[in-house]
């Protein structure tokens, strides 16, 4: 910066207010924004005589101050910006007061640079502050020379201040008022209901893009239209009559809810049903209508597609509820015993481990448990563990987020999100990939879980029910299934009879299938005889009651005359290795011993296997046949010792 001092105008005592009044005017009438301030600076300066002059900005949140005009030996300092801390104007923004130093200010700050860079012997600053009294900013200036501490100096100082705040103020108002309209704008083009603005003689004077999208019609051509050619006759008189009821109430409660909404016409053709509102306004003294009008064709299709959903998931539970009635039929003390276990754990929260045979009805078990328990009201969610591939179990239980892998097109909710507040049953829990068990571990310790493809965790209340036939505890020595899991999930163990131990159960059941498939048929059916219900009790039931359920169907099926005939129906022990009658080694209630049953279940499955030219799987495999899972199947025939023939 040059060193050499500006001449003043004149001398600082003989200013008078009337020149200071006339410089400012000469200055800055014509000028607003930074040329005002740049007008205003230069004659502060020239009037007083100073080096410098300036006016800044004030930033509370930085505590900076940032120069709209800054005025020094003659020429423009550009993009100045300055910290306030340990500065003469960090004085002038705390105090919120005029600050004057006449002389030797840098005694009194000897470490500011910039002062000392300028030769600064003298300093005056005052605060611009709005009406309520918050600092917008400041105006300074500084002189190689001693400033006299004089009324009328600070007068003069004080009347550019007056000018500079007004101006500052002026600006911060007009920048709020550009932020109000694009806030405005934004709502308006950013709502869904269409927005229409109206004079007092109900034309239209603006609307949004809502309205055109609505009407199906450019805004230019909408404007200077009555909006009453808009609606239906009847409609039009209606909402005039609101307009005149509304102009009779009281300031504030100029607005209501068209009763019973308006029919909608498109200038094009076509109407549509639509829900509106209507408010009266003062605009620069005349009266001005807002209606806010909504298309309601969709929300009413919606409502109908709700509806029809409703009504379709009533039916598929009513079906759900005939092919799975949800009642355990029996009078067997085994049976009783499960039924009283269910009576106790079914209100609680409490993990369920159900243990049984392949076909013994843990799926019904699960379905009782929940229906007798606090959630029967939330979802009962399926997973069948073995019949879902490995590589997709963990997207089929915990969901997926779009390009989480190869064919992951969009989001999808796993089977645990959808039995959020339910029950899930995890049947064939015995099949889980290891990898997997952990992270169901983590769900049944923690609640939550990772979507894949996701990092957002995802918190879940659901009540877990498992079920398997294999034995776990076994599984687990050949490290096929995690120690802490099966403790976790053998909260409640819960084990299912076979139906070779439920005795006279297998009659009443037997005879509550063939009743229920012949009302499907539309059939008749007499009463079971003694020879059916003998054959009935004799037979092993591999396949327990899903084996029964399958063998009724088919007896009525190939019923004569409403009579069941086993025959066809039942499978058949050749005569080599069926059990004597009088045989000790039955038990005199007529139950298989276990030798016997083992022989007879060996027999079944190689029989079936020769019928189907020894295909496990598919709706041709044996395990189809016997009603059992194929890695059922394929256990017992690894028990067995059964091999397919070279």
């Amino acid at each position: 910066m040059s060193t050499e001092r500006p001449e003043a105008a004149q001398p600082l005592h003989a200013l008078e207010a009337d020149a200071v009044l006339r410089a400012i005017l000469q200055g800055t009438a014509t000028e607003t924004g930074h040329d005002f301030f740049a007008a205003l600076v230069r004659n502060l300066a020239d009037v007083l005589g100073t080096h410098g002059a300036w006016v800044t900005e004030y930033f509370p949140e930085s505590r900076r101050l940032r120069a709209l005009a800054f005025w020094m030996d003659g020429q423009w300092v550009k993009d100045y910006e300055v910290d306030i801390a340990g500065t003469p104007c960090e004085r002038v923004i705390d105090s919120a007061t005029l600050v004057h130093f006449p002389d030797r200010i840098l005694e009194i700050y000897p470490q500011e640079e910039e002062l000392r860079q300028a030769g600064a012997v003298s300093y005056m600053g005052v605060p611009l502050k709005d009406h309520n009294g918050a600092i917008l900013g400041h105006m300074a200036v500084i002189d190689r020379r001693p400033i006299p501490e004089e009324p009328r100096i600070h007068a003069i100082f004080q009347i550019f201040a007056a000018r500079a705040a007004a101006e500052l103020r002026r600006l911060r108002a007009e920048a709020e008022v550009r932020d109000r309209e694009e806030t405005v704008g934004r709502l308006l083009g950013s709502a869904m209901d269409a927005i229409i603005e109206l004079d007092d003689q109900l034309r239209i004077t603006r609307v949004n893009p809502a309205t055109e999208r609505v009407f199906r019609c450019g805004g230019s051509r909408m404007i200077g239209q009555d909006f009453r050619r808009f609606m239906s006759d009847e409609d039009a008189r209606r909402v005039s009559d609101l307009i005149t009821e509304l102009d009779t109430r009281p300031e504030g409660e100029r607005s209501l809810w068209i009763p019973g909404g308006l029919t909608a016409r498109c200038p094009e053709g076509g109407s549509f049903p639509a829900e509106a509102t209507l408010s009266r306004f003062e605009l620069r003294r005349r009266t001005a209508t807002t209606v806010i009008l909504r298309n309601v064709r969709d929300r009413i299709e919606a409502e109908h597609k709700i509806r029809s959903l409703t009504v379709e998931t009533e039916l598929l539970r009513e079906e759900l509820q005939s092919r799975h009635p949800g009642t355990l039929i029996g009078e067997s003390p085994a049976l009783r015993r499960v039924l009283d276990d269910i009576a106790q754990v079914a209100p609680t929260d409490a993990t369920v481990l159900i243990v049984g045979e392949t076909g013994t009805g843990k799926e019904l078990v699960a379905r009782a448990i929940h229906q007798a328990s606090q959630r029967r009201e939330r979802p009962f969610v399926i997973v069948n563990c073995a019949a879902i591939p490995a590589t997709l179990m963990e997207s089929e239980l915990f969901g997926h987020e779009p390009g989480a892998f190869t064919g992951a097109t969009k989001k999808r909710e796993g089977r645990f999100a959808l039995a959020d507040r339910g029950t899930i049953f995890l049947d064939e829990i015995g099949e889980l990939p290891l990898d997997l068990q952990a992270k169901l571990l983590r769900v049944l310790q923690e609640g939550e879980f990772d979507p894949v493809g996701s990092s957002h965790t995802k918190k879940v209340n659901v009540r877990v029910l498992a079920a398997t036939n294999r034995d776990l505890p076994t599984s687990i020595k050949e490290g096929q299934f995690r120690a802490d899991l099966y403790y976790r999930l053998n909260v409640f163990p819960l084990t299912l009879p076979p139906l070779r131990e439920r005795g006279d159960d297998i009659v009443h059941l037997a005879s509550a299938f063939a009743q229920r498939c012949a009302r499907t048929m539309g059939r008749t059916l007499a009463p079971l005889t003694a020879d059916c219900a003998g054959r009935l009790m004799r037979y092993g039931w591999p396949g327990n009651v899903r084996e029964l359920q399958n063998v009724m169907e088919r007896a009525v099926i190939t019923a004569v005359d409403g009579t069941l005939n086993l025959d066809r129906a039942l499978p058949e022990v050749p005569p080599s290795e069926a059990p004597p009658a009088s045989s000790g080694r039955q038990d005199p209630s007529g139950i298989l011993t276990a030798e016997e049953f083992e022989s007879l279940e060996r027999t079944n499955i190689l029989r079936a296997l020769e019928e189907t030219g020894w295909i496990v799987a598919g709706e041709k495999g044996a395990a189809k046949r016997l009603g059992l899972n194929p890695s059922t199947l394929a256990s017992r025939m690894k028990a067995l010792g059964i091999r397919k023939p070279r």
